[in-house]
């Protein structure tokens, strides 16, 4: 197993319990949220979808863009399933550009975010897409223990 494929068996699986736990989640609670400046269950799922497609443009850009057009904006967030099957042609459009690269583009290929901080190597900034995700997992099923919902088992 080289780079890439364990690159993508880290997105693999980062997803595949993410998914666990956002398909978990009661209906009723997918507008709850700790504050009134967070983000609801719904709209942290968004997040972490619409982030994902920013992200692929912004590696195949080699860089963050100027211009953001969205196709996850204006949309209604009503179910779970609805933004899984929105995100699915991206998913697997931005796994395919992962497929695209080399083990020499891991550490060659520079992506420039300045505008944010920092400019990574390609290896780098792809295993920091996928700890985003991980992150508002995290985020998500400290909601559910806040609001009091049992919490699925991730730890499989």
């Amino acid at each position: 197993m080289n780079s890439i494929d364990l690159i993508i068996l880290n997105f693999n699986e980062v997803r595949r319990r993410s998914i666990k736990v956002w398909t978990s989640i009661p209906e009723e609670k997918l507008q709850w949220k700790p504050d009134h400046e967070a983000m609801n269950c719904i709209e942290m799922i968004r997040h972490v979808l619409e982030s994902e497609y920013y992200y692929h443009l912004a590696i195949k850009n080699r860089g963050s863009l100027s211009v953001f057009d969205s196709p996850f904006e204006n949309r209604t967030l009503t179910s779970v399933k609805a933004e899984l099957e929105f995100a699915e042609p991206f998913r697997n459009e931005f796994i395919d550009t992962i497929k695209s690269f080399t083990e020499e583009d891991l550490e060659n290929i520079k992506i420039d975010r300045s505008d944010s901080g920092y400019v990574r190597d390609l290896g780098d900034m792809l295993l920091r897409v996928a700890y985003h995700e991980s992150v508002h997992t995290g985020q998500l099923l400290d909601y559910l223990r806040t609001a009091g919902v049992p919490r699925i088992r991730i730890w499989d």
